[in-house]
C-alpha cells in the first residue's frame, strides 16, 4: 500500500492515488479484516447462531467498489457479506449487534449473519439462496431506470452462483433494458469446496456475459485501487445509459466456506503463498 500509483489487471495504464486515498483504503480494509476476525472466535465460542461466512481475503473488493459510488447508489450481495456491510458505511457495533441476535442489529437480532439490510446506506442485504440476488439486483436496476433517478446499483455474486440460471435471465433482461446494473463476480477460486476449474467450462468469468452483448473485464480483486478504476469505469458507463457490465474480481477467501468448512479440498502451502505474495489488508 505505500505507492500511489498502481496498475490495472491488464498492466496498460497507471491509476493515481493519494497518500490521505491510500490510508483510508488500507484502514477500512483493516476494520474488515479484524471484524471477521474477531465474528470468527465469537462464533467458535457460541455467541453467533447460525451460519456465518467469513470475508477475510477479499477486503480490497468491497473496498474498491465502494470507492466508485455517489450516494444513494445501491449494494446487494450474497451471504458473505458483513464486508459489504461495512464498505457501505453500516457500523461496526449494529452489524456484531445482528450476528449475535441483539435487538440493536439492523435487523433487530432477526436476521442474522445472512440477511440484514439498511435502507438508510443503500444496503439491500446478504442473501442465502445462491445467486438469487442477481434477479433482484437487477429488479433494483429496473426501477432506477423507471424512475430516471440516476443511480446505479452493483450486485454481488461468487464463481458458483455464476452456474445458477437465474443469473443468465438477469443478464438477459439487463441488457435488453440496458440497465443500471453492475455485475460483479467475486472469484475467490472456490465454489463451497469445488474449484472453478472443476466446475466452470468457461473459467474465465468475465467472459458468461457475451452472449447477451454484456462487456466484462477480469480485475486484481486483492489490488484496491485496481478495483477502484474498474468500478468508476464501469459505473460511469452505467450511469450513462450505456447498460449493465460484468467485472470479475480475481481475488481469494482465506478461511473456509463457512465456519463449519474445514477447507481441506486445498493445501496449507497454497493459501499461505496468497498471503505472502497478494495479501493487502493485515500488513
Amino acid at each position: 500500500m505505500a505507492n500511489a500509483a498502481t496498475k490495472r489487471a491488464n498492466g496498460s495504464h497507471a491509476a493515481e492515488a493519494s497518500k490521505d486515498e491510500l490510508l483510508q483504503y488500507y484502514q477500512d480494509m483493516l476494520l474488515i479484516r479484524r471484524f471477521e476476525e474477531r465474528a470468527g472466535q465469537l462464533y467458535g465460542m457460541g455467541l453467533i447462531g447460525g451460519f456465518c461466512h467469513l470475508y477475510i481475503g477479499q477486503e480490497a473488493v468491497v473496498v474498491g467498489m465502494q470507492a466508485a459510488l455517489k450516494d444513494g447508489d445501491q449494494v446487494i450481495t450474497a451471504y458473505r457479506d458483513h464486508g459489504h456491510m461495512l464498505a457501505a458505511g453500516m457500523t461496526a457495533n449494529g452489524v456484531m449487534a445482528e450476528l449475535t441476535g441483539r435487538s440493536g442489529g439492523y435487523s433487530k437480532g432477526k436476521g442474522g449473519s445472512m440477511h440484514m439490510f439498511s435502507i438508510e446506506k443503500a444496503f439491500y442485504g446478504g442473501h442465502g439462496i445462491v445467486g438469487a440476488q442477481v434477479s433482484l439486483g437487477t429488479g433494483i436496476a429496473f426501477a432506477n431506470k423507471y424512475r430516471g433517478d440516476g443511480k446505479v446499483c452493483l450486485t454481488y455474486f461468487g464463481d458458483g452462483a455464476a452456474n445458477q440460471g437465474q443469473v443468465y435471465e438477469s443478464f438477459n433482461m439487463a441488457s435488453l433494458w440496458k440497465l443500471p446494473v453492475i455485475f460483479i463476480i467475486e472469484n475467490n477460486q472456490y465454489a463451497m469446496g469445488t474449484s472453478v476449474q472443476r466446475s466452470s467450462a468457461e473459467t474465465h468469468l468475465h467472459k458468461r456475459g457475451a452472449a447477451f452483448a454484456i462487456e466484462g473485464e477480469e480485475v486484481d480483486g486483492m489490488d484496491v485501487v485496481a478495483v477502484r478504476e474498474a468500478g468508476k469505469r464501469a459505473v460511469e458507463r452505467a450511469r450513462a445509459g450505456e447498460g449493465p457490465y460484468l467485472l470479475e474480481m480475481k481475488t481469494y477467501r482465506y478461511r473456509g466456506h463457512s465456519m463449519s468448512d474445514p477447507a481441506k479440498y486445498r493445501t496449507k502451502e497454497e493459501v499461505d503463498a496468497v498471503k505472502a505474495k497478494q495479501d493487502r489488508s493485515s500488513m
